[in-house]
């Protein structure tokens, strides 16, 4: 191919269309959200509105946790209820055995609930991942019932069915929620740093590599067991952290409700809907459905109609906008760039710029096809 063949003379070089949002409107918009999660219990005051924004900010936790692993690695885990279940069941038995008060001491146990949930996804996650797509979602799935099973039946430490109730917080009335909904923040804000790091670092380009093609990932050197294990292990960490916070918010934990698929089927859908392996989809997937849900839940007391919403609405999104929320705004910005450069380019070139010879077919023409250069031909890359 020659010179001129890629760019015609006397034009510049086509200018590269960004895969990403411009980085102001990327960092501003970032902005915006979060001075706008931060007034949100200052401006609506209502407690039942506030508990709504508790919820979403645990789910949101859950989300960004799920999607390091799943959404990065292409690897589908419906099992992560199983993290969101130890993470509830160790503030509990700490809380309870270690005499921890409740309230703002309770919230330090957080860490703690991450870390448990973290080892504990080391051998479960390393037995789960020696196998691949489907064979792989049916064991997480299975991992969970198995925990579950075991909460309902080791009677010692988990009291069964019955359950374990934990101390209310030194603070009620109107003031309940609001210290939840700020830790449930803070953990948001650090669950989604840390997805933003690793998509960004050589770790990261790792998975995404496992997710396109593990098999050739493999072959230029990537050590994949190590890599999904890893991520894994963070993913579980932040879902425990989330099933941390849910436990002292409602006061008890069940073993039905800690280690439930309906938590499982909510964070892989909200993620799907906001855009799946994302930095924005777990964000927007969780402030969309979550309050979704929990509108459900207060206005009809059915624990299972939220499923048909969601059903339709993760049907409608990925018929209309496929990929996720996200991805389809990145494709309508490329979309906006390149027909504004065509319609830049139908306006003629720029004052002083002679436009390109073009052959009769309608292309670019060679050197010897430009009247003056015959005989000179253009070597090119």
């Amino acid at each position: 191919m020659t010179a001129t063949d890629a760019t015609a003379v006397g034009v510049a070089a086509p200018e590269h269309i960004p895969y990403e949002l411009p980085k102001p409107a990327r960092w501003g918009g970032t902005a915006v959200v979060l001075a706008a999660l931060v007034l949100f219990p200052l401006v609506f005051t209502n407690p039942a509105v506030t508990s709504i924004g508790v919820f979403t900010m645990i789910y949101l936790v859950a989300a960004c946790g799920w999607n390091i692993f799943s959404g990065y690695s292409g690897y589908i885990s419906i099992g992560h209820a199983a993290y969101y279940g130890i993470g509830q069941y160790t503030v509990a038995l700490v809380a309870m055995h270690l005499k921890v008060p409740a309230g703002w001491d309770t919230f330090a146990l957080l860490p703690l609930a991450g870390v448990v949930s973290a080892v504990l996804g080391v051998p479960i996650g390393f037995l789960l991942l020696r196998v691949r797509k489907h064979t792989f979602i049916v064991l997480t799935i299975a991992v969970m019932f198995i925990l579950q099973l075991l909460a309902f039946n080791l009677t010692s430490w988990t009291n069964g069915s019955g359950g374990l109730e934990m101390s209310s917080p030194t603070w009620q009335g109107s003031y309940f929620n609001e210290p939840f909904y700020y830790v449930g923040l803070a953990g948001a804000v650090v669950a989604c740093t840390v997805s933003w790091f690793v998509r960004r670092s050589k770790y990261g380009l790792g998975l995404l590599s496992i997710r396109d093609d593990e098999d050739r990932a493999r072959g230029l050197g990537i050590h994949a067991t190590r890599t999904k294990l890893i991520g894994y292990v963070i993913s579980a960490f932040f879902v425990g952290i989330a099933g941390g916070l849910y436990a002292p918010f409602i006061g008890s934990v069940y073993p039905q409700f800690g280690f439930d698929p309906n938590f499982d089927l909510a964070v892989a859908v909200l993620v799907f809907v906001g855009g799946i392996g994302t930095l924005a989809g777990p964000v927007i997937g969780a402030l969309l459905l979550i309050p979704l849900q929990q509108y459900f839940y207060l206005q009809f007391g059915n624990a299972n109609l939220f499923l048909i919403a969601y059903g339709l609405l993760f049907v409608l999104i990925l018929r209309l906008l496929p990929g996720g929320i996200a991805p389809s705004i990145i494709r309508l910005w490329r979309w906006f760039l390149v027909n504004r450069r065509r319609a830049a380019a139908g306006a003629g070139p720029p004052d002083g710029v002679p436009a390109p010879a073009m052959t009769p077919a309608g292309g670019p023409a060679s050197g010897a096809d430009v009247p003056g250069r015959a005989g000179r031909k253009e070597t090119g890359p």
